[in-house]
C-alpha cells in the first residue's frame, strides 16, 4: 500500500474501532467512501479487500460491505466449574513444573489430576508482498522429525508478547517487521497442560543482519502460501502455533472478495 491507501486504511480502521458503526450495521458504499476520502476505486477496494482479511468487515453481496455482528452462540448459564481443593509440585526446573491438584468435577467423586505448567510462548507469521511467509526448516530432535516453523519463542519476565515476537523474529531470522499484530491466545493442550500460547502476524520485514540465535535457528526461506496445504498434508509444519497461524491467514484469505493474505 502507498501513503494514500495507508491512510485511508487507517482512518476506515479507526472509525470502525471507535463504535461509530454498531455490529451488523451496513458500511458505506464504495462511491459515497471514494467521494468522503479521496481514494480511488481499485485503491479502497485494496483496503477494504484487507479489512475483510483482518475480520473487520463482512462482504454482502457485490460492492458491499457490513460490521461483523456480534457471536449468534452464548454460552451456557448455570453450569457449575470444577472445584480446586489443593495442589502439590511433583517436580519444578526452569523450563517445567508438574503438579498434582485435588480436583472434584460437578457430581462426581473428587480425585487427583496431573497438571504441567510451561511457559508463555510467542510466535509470529511474517507475510511478504509475494503472498510468501517466513519460515525455519528445523529438526526436532523429541519427534525426531524435520519440519517447517514459524519463528517464536519463550516470553520473558516483564516483557510484552509482542516485543517477544519481535524479538524472535529478528534473533532466529535475522529479518526485522517494523510491527506485529496479534491474532489470538490459545492453550495447544488445555486439558492437562497450561502454556499460553500468543499468535501475531506481521507484513513484510527488513533484512538486518544473520540468526544470532544457533541453537534455534534453521533453514531460512520465504515460503509461498499456496504451497502450505501440500506441506501440511505432507506433515511438514510443526507445532500447534504454526498451525493456528497458518490456518487463521489461509481462512482469511478464502473470505469472498480477498485475494491477499492481508
Amino acid at each position: 500500500m502507498g501513503p494514500k491507501t495507508t491512510k485511508v486504511y487507517e482512518t476506515i480502521r479507526d472509525r470502525l474501532a471507535s463504535g461509530e458503526y454498531a455490529p451488523g450495521d451496513k458500511f458505506p458504499s464504495e462511491r459515497t467512501l471514494v467521494e468522503e476520502l479521496g481514494i480511488g476505486r481499485t485503491a479502497l477496494r485494496q483496503v477494504l479487500a484487507r479489512l475483510v482479511a483482518e475480520g473487520a468487515l463482512e462482504v454482502r453481496g457485490r460492492s458491499s460491505y457490513r460490521v461483523p455482528g456480534a457471536p449468534s452462540v452464548k454460552a451456557p448459564e448455570g453450569l457449575e466449574p470444577w472445584r480446586i481443593h489443593g495442589e502439590r509440585d511433583l517436580y519444578d526446573s526452569r523450563w517445567v513444573k508438574l503438579q498434582l491438584w485435588d480436583v472434584e468435577p460437578p457430581g462426581v467423586e473428587r480425585f487427583e489430576h496431573h497438571v504441567v505448567k510451561l511457559h508463555h510462548v510467542a510466535i509470529t507469521a511474517v507475510l511478504d508482498d509475494q503472498d510468501r511467509v517466513l519460515m525455519m526448516w528445523r529438526y526436532r530432535f523429541v519427534p525426531q522429525q524435520w519440519g517447517w516453523e514459524l519463528p517464536g519463542g519463550i516470553v520473558d519476565e516483564g516483557e510484552a508478547p509482542s516485543e517477544t515476537a519481535l524479538r524472535e523474529v529478528v534473533e532466529e531470522t535475522g529479518w526485522r517487521p517494523a510491527s506485529v499484530e496479534h491474532v489470538v491466545t490459545y492453550q495447544p493442550m488445555v486439558g492437562m497442560v497450561d502454556s499460553p500460547h500468543e499468535i501475531f502476524v506481521a507484513e513484510g520485514a527488513e533484512q538486518v543482519g544473520s540468526p544470532t540465535d544457533l541453537e534455534e535457528a534453521g533453514h531460512i526461506e520465504w515460503v509461498p502460501l499456496a504451497d502450505i496445504p501440500g506441506l501440511m498434508a505432507r506433515g511438514e509444519l510443526m507445532g500447534s502455533g504454526t498451525l493456528v497461524a497458518l490456518l487463521h491467514i489461509l481462512a482469511n484469505r478464502g473470505k469472498p472478495g480477498v485475494t491477499a493474505a492481508h
